[in-house]
């Protein structure tokens, strides 16, 4: 119902094109209506279009859909601009998955009018030559995760150039998720990787002098935090060249050289040194199933008796311990999560003792959400820098983690662990504080706090 005088909200069209018998078919067959707005390029449309409609440009992508059924199909033809999404292009993939998932469990509800779909195939087009996958496809050689697959599967992903990084991410260039403390309008996402920043440094317990090795640095947001904010002597190892001459020039701009060291070093490539703390944030996702006890080792080899790890990583539960087809493919090569129990089952094995587990994977949806609107503010410069394909990889990949981390497909923990000493002693306190902590001093205790 409209007011008097309104005009009417046009909430669906149905043509007689081909829009319109690809509507017919989703309700002949699975029995249900278009998840959203459909315009194809013959003119015709179909579904709501009081939100997200669909946009098919030409056969090549329904090529592509059926091809590739699935993630990958539905990657290439928007990558390529075969498809364009009008409106909100985070709903839109919502509700797409949302209606595969429904036609999965629900299946074909009438196999008869199989004959109709292959003409309706025909019509589209179809039946072509097959198209090409984009060249931004990643196409890694050898054995995976060897240390020379690894070196290319690292470069893809991080070395697409510093410059890019810096028009998605906020200054501190922390490529990780952050901690989400205050929702006042001046809370901004850089402060929320500050706030994450300082939770593991002080539950790795750091102070002047402390030694911390950071395992896959990133940018050095880590080690350089903990350098200016907690005095730590810090040294990070990246297999990034492009992070390598980033982090080096930001260390000179701060004048931290003496205080951080970051070097161009496989994380296999041991020298034998013992830190007060180790981290790891979110590079344990590209170590590998089989490489993975020898990461742990590796971790807790580094770490004087007593010494802390902080390892943040993302999981996910399942069979499939990947990141996806798309994922793998676009952005992040022999990408590989698994379920927390595994990891903190590999953690024990090395020797670690598990302190504290903590989940953030609310504050990974807010921290992607606002790379994706630093992405949407910059797109026509974005697109004119790094070419079209490049932005439309980063609008889908963002916007499908948001929904998985949103879903709980996946997750994302800090872990804190303890190498402990020979007598068993674990360096931390006895005292739970009024923080509900029991990784760290608090100045919440004593007489002076209950007065």
């Amino acid at each position: 119902m409209t007011e008097a005088g309104a005009t009417p909200v046009l909430r669906e069209t149905t043509t007689k094109g081909i829009a319109g018998r690809v509507a017919a078919m989703s309700r002949t067959l699975f029995g249900t209506d278009l998840p959203v707005g459909l315009r194809v390029w013959d003119g015709s449309s179909a579904g709501p279009q009081d939100g997200p409609v669909l946009v098919l440009r030409s056969p090549r992508a329904v090529r592509h859909l059926l091809r590739s059924p699935g993630e990958m199909g539905l990657a290439r033809a928007y990558v390529t601009g075969g498809i364009d999404v009008e409106g909100d292009f985070r709903q839109a993939l919502r509700e797409c998955l949302d209606h595969v998932r429904t036609i999965r469990r629900n299946g074909v509800r009438n196999p008869g009018a199989l004959p109709a779909l292959l003409s309706l195939g025909v019509r589209l087009g179809a039946f072509g030559l097959p198209p090409k996958p984009p060249a931004e496809e990643a196409g890694l050689a050898g054995r995976a995760h060897t240390p020379g697959r690894d070196r290319a599967a690292i470069a893809h992903h991080y070395d697409l150039g510093n410059e890019f990084y810096r028009t998605i991410l906020d200054e501190t260039m922390a490529y990780s998720c952050g901690l989400w403390t205050s929702d006042a309008p001046e809370y901004r996402p850089a402060d929320a990787q500050r706030d994450k920043l300082d939770l593991i440094c002080r539950k790795l317990a750091l102070q002047p002098g402390s030694s911390l090795l950071d395992v896959g640095c990133g940018w050095g947001s880590l080690v350089i935090h903990a350098a200016e904010r907690h005095g730590a002597q810090a040294t990070g190892i990246t297999i990034s060249s492009r992070q390598h001459e980033y982090i080096t020039a930001r260390l000179a701009e701060r004048g931290l050289a003496n205080e951080v060291e970051v070097r161009l070093q496989d994380y296999r490539q041991s020298t034998g040194d013992s830190y007060d703390a180790v981290s790891s944030v979110e590079m344990g996702e590209h170590v590998g199933a089989a490489n993975y006890p020898e990461y742990c080792a590796m971790l807790h080899r580094s770490l004087r008796p007593g010494g802390r790890l902080l390892l943040q990583q993302m999981s996910r539960g399942g069979t499939k311990p990947g990141g996806g087809a798309f994922i793998e493919s676009y952005i992040a090569p022999d990408m590989t999560m698994r379920p927390l129990p595994v990891t903190l089952a590999h953690l024990e094995k090395a020797g670690f003792e598990i302190r504290d587990v903590q989940s953030l994977r609310e504050h990974y949806v807010r921290t992607i959400d606002a790379w994706s609107e630093r992405l949407e503010t910059g797109w026509q410069d974005i697109v004119h820098r790094f070419g079209a394909r490049r932005a439309r990889i980063w609008r889908l990949y963002l916007a499908g983690a948001s929904l998985a981390f949103e879903g709980n497909r996946m997750s994302v923990h800090q872990i804190l662990a303890v190498r402990t000493r020979p007598d068993g002693g674990s360096g931390f306190p006895s005292v739970a504080y009024r923080s509900g902590t029991s990784w760290a001093p608090s100045t919440e205790h004593g007489p002076e706090a209950d007065a």
